[in-house]
């Protein structure tokens, strides 16, 4: 059976940690070209190292995706190497500040904004020209279920992933007359490095952090990292010819509640 990424160059952002990596190590299983990017050059190595022990092909480079210059300078390296990029998966992001909005600071409010919103602009804005030019692409957003619905937290990281799924839909509309596809997924409570930190320091610690967490889910466990890389490849791949401009929960069924 062909591998379901052959041939194809993919650019990941957040590549170093949690889904990132999963869907990094994933896409060169599945014979991808991958480039991994990521201000936390030490982790991003250390991924890059497992995936090339497994005898897939990949690179690394440290990039600030909340600065258009860094990100220009990759993806001008990116072409430079490799003459186009097939996929791109913008995954790099942050959670912020716990506050309501009229508790906001402009200052944190900016700075996650700056890598969860601008983040993905940037990426795809250069990534686009080398879609653009051989009339084909893929390209997937993280997002979360909360940029589909609401609760008492986060306010600034909800909001966020709400402009990354309309940003989705929007792009969606406006290339798909060059075959590029656009789509993004939307986490519930993922089993990710930050997560386990959280969790192990819950009353209770992680059983009871599950717990809390996944009461409103229909499958009542957290997510791990490969739950939602999978489902990021399926959207990257050829089998997802005819898809575009979906916002696709990847939940245990939270949003199905």
């Amino acid at each position: 059976m062909t591998a379901r990424l052959a041939g194809k160059v993919a650019v990941i952002t957040g590549a170093a940690s949690g889904m990132g990596a999963a869907t990094a190590e994933l896409f060169a299983a599945e014979g991808a070209t991958v480039v991994l990017t990521d201000l936390n050059a030490a982790l991003g190595q250390e991924v890059l190292a497992r995936i090339e022990a497994a005898g897939g092909s990949a690179s690394f480079e440290t990039m600030n995706v909340a600065s258009e210059a860094d990100v220009a300078r990759v993806y001008a390296a990116v072409g430079e190497r490799h003459g186009t990029i097939d996929v791109l998966v913008n995954c790099a992001g942050i959670i912020g500040v716990d506050a309501p909005t009229h508790e906001l600071a402009e200052a944190d409010w900016d700075a996650l904004f700056a890598i969860d919103v601008k983040g993905v602009f940037f990426s795809t804005k250069h990534a686009l020209p080398y879609m653009i030019a051989q009339q084909s692409g893929s390209i997937v957003n993280f997002s979360s279920i909360y940029g589909l619905t609401g609760n008492d937290e986060f306010t600034a990281y909800h909001v966020a992933k709400g402009a990354v799924a309309m940003q989705t839909k929007q792009d969606a509309a406006v290339y798909g007359r060059y075959n590029i596809r656009v789509n993004s997924v939307h986490p519930s409570t993922v089993l990710t490095p930050l997560v386990e930190g959280i969790a192990n320091a819950f009353p209770g610690g992680l059983v009871e952090y599950e717990k809390v967490n996944t009461t409103t889910q229909s499958i009542r466990r957290l997510g791990q990292p490969i739950d939602v890389a999978y489902a990021v490849l399926f959207l990257a791949s050829d089998e997802s010819t005819w898809i575009t401009g979906v916002n696709l929960p990847v939940d245990g069924g939270f949003m199905a509640r």
